[in-house]
């Protein structure tokens, strides 16, 4: 039995040694990872027997608590990373991030403020001028924050435009979001105190895009009723399917109607650096603030998430408090303290792993690994419609596909179909050989893929297709 640790110190010695195991843990996991099945199944009852117990009062031996992490903990978690993680959004990697965000939590720097770390909020000013000059914003004027993910950022961006276009009083305000938005989004608007009364979800077409007369006609009955249209919310890669709204033109309403724009862009934003998702993109560059997700398609590990805004003053007016135990650390107006800019004050120092990785392996690699993804998925499009079996029911649209099973001449009903497409998911999530879930599109079950880790090949996918046929006989 260990001794206490008041100082909770290893000797030099220990700490190299146990060091050198977690890396070599790592590398390990990202040399190997394509060999070891992605999914990873348990009940709550079974995760309690292995785990559950009380904080122990005594210490361990630290070789021995890292072993059973390895052993227990890391191979009880579905592997994100893995080449057949085809479901909701993967988390792709890579290992230069992980190593900087080893970097930034080993050395502890805090990223709040300018005065307690200058290279860390001048890093995240760096690369957030990198992001802005790829999005088209304005460099001078515009600015943004990284954040935990998606989810906080849009909320970062619903309070800002609340802010400028509500000022305190926000009891008529109406928000505007299509049927397609991430849910993060409603969550988002909830937390704000906003009622259901103030918010329009529109339906969209039948290529999943904001139905433009109904959203025209939706603000214009609001505003006969007194009411406040304020932010509208655009989406730049749907979750289910990969569709772009059609940004340029809801730049304009907005425009006409003083509207705040705001562009979701968490998953499809990064699709900018490809030929054919810039064309796809057309407009990102008039959103009043756009979210992107680095730990998405940028290939950086979780967390991080980012918001640029077209007037960094926006963020400053609504974020900006002067407490007095700060008052000694405000610094100049070109030192930028990042808690003036957003909800967190503790924050960890996000920006070192995309700075890592983009000075690393430079932005061509990025460009030729999502450029990558979106012929994979093109490809992945003509073997489904090449076969008697497959239906594809949304085409590939920005590495994302949705299809289901339904053969040529069967008979099955809708409910039937819907039971089978059930089936074959479960078949496939139950082997473990590849993370494949449904969605719903057009009232139907279907299938759907999303393939934005560069490391996934076409036979990888011709192997899950195979698969997911077993389970339809």
């Amino acid at each position: 039995m260990k001794k206490s640790n008041a100082t909770l110190e290893l000797s030099k010695k220990e700490m190299q040694e146990y060091g050198y195991q977690v890396v070599d843990a790592i590398v390990e996991h990202f040399d190997t990872q394509h060999e070891k099945l992605p999914v990873s199944l348990a009940t709550r009852e079974e995760m309690d027997d292995l785990f559950l117990e009380e904080a122990p009062e005594k210490a361990s031996d630290p070789q021995k608590v890292l072993d059973f992490v390895l052993d227990k903990v890391v191979s009880k978690s579905t592997i994100v990373s893995h080449p057949k993680a085809f479901s909701f959004v993967p988390g792709p990697s890579n290992y230069i991030s992980a190593m900087a965000d080893t970097l930034a939590t080993g050395f502890n720097i805090f990223s709040g403020g300018w005065a307690a770390s200058p290279a860390a909020a001048e890093l995240e000013i760096v690369t957030l001028q990198w992001l802005l000059k790829i999005f088209g914003f304005p460099a001078k004027k515009g600015g943004g924050i990284f954040t935990s993910g998606g989810s906080m950022a849009n909320l970062t961006a619903i309070v800002t435009a609340r802010n400028i276009k509500c000022g305190e009083d926000f009891s008529n305000a109406v928000i505007y979001l299509s049927d397609q938005a991430h849910s993060s989004n409603i969550k988002a608007i909830n937390v704000l105190g906003f009622g259901k009364e103030q918010i329009r979800i529109i339906p969209t077409t039948q290529e999943f895009k904001f139905s433009i007369n109904k959203l025209k006609n939706a603000i214009a009955k609001d505003r006969l009723n007194g009411l406040h249209p304020f932010c509208l919310i655009g989406t730049a890669g749907t979750t289910n399917t990969g569709t772009v709204d059609q940004l340029s033109e809801l730049s304009v309403l907005c425009k006409q109607e003083d509207i705040w724009f705001h562009i979701d862009g968490a998953y499809g934003g990064a699709a900018i650096l490809s030929v054919d998702g810039k064309k796809m993109l057309k407009g990102i560059e008039k959103a009043d603030s756009l979210t992107v997700d680095p730990h998405k398609w940028f290939f950086q590990p979780y967390e991080m998430g980012c918001l640029l805004i077209r007037n960094v003053n926006h963020l400053k007016g609504t974020f900006t408090e002067k407490p007095e135990y700060l008052r000694d650390v405000e610094g100049n107006t070109s030192e930028i303290n990042f808690y003036d800019h957003g909800i967190q004050l503790t924050r960890r120092f996000r920006a070192l792993k995309f700075y890592m990785s983009v000075k690393t392996f430079g932005l061509s690699s990025f460009r030729k690994a999502i450029t990558y993804n979106i012929k994979l998925a093109e490809k992945t499009e003509i073997i489904l419609r090449k076969s008697p079996n497959w239906e594809v029911i949304s085409p590939a649209t920005l590495a994302v596909i949705n299809f289901r099973f339904n053969p040529i001449g069967n008979d099955l009903s809708e409910k039937q179909l819907d039971a089978l497409n059930q089936k074959i998911s479960k078949g496939v999530m139950d082997s473990k050989e590849a993370l494949l879930v449904t969605t719903i599109l057009h009232n139907q079950v279907v299938l759907r893929i999303c393939l934005i880790n560069p490391r996934t090949t076409l036979d990888d996918i011709k192997e899950t297709l195979n698969l997911c046929a077993t389970f339809a006989e």
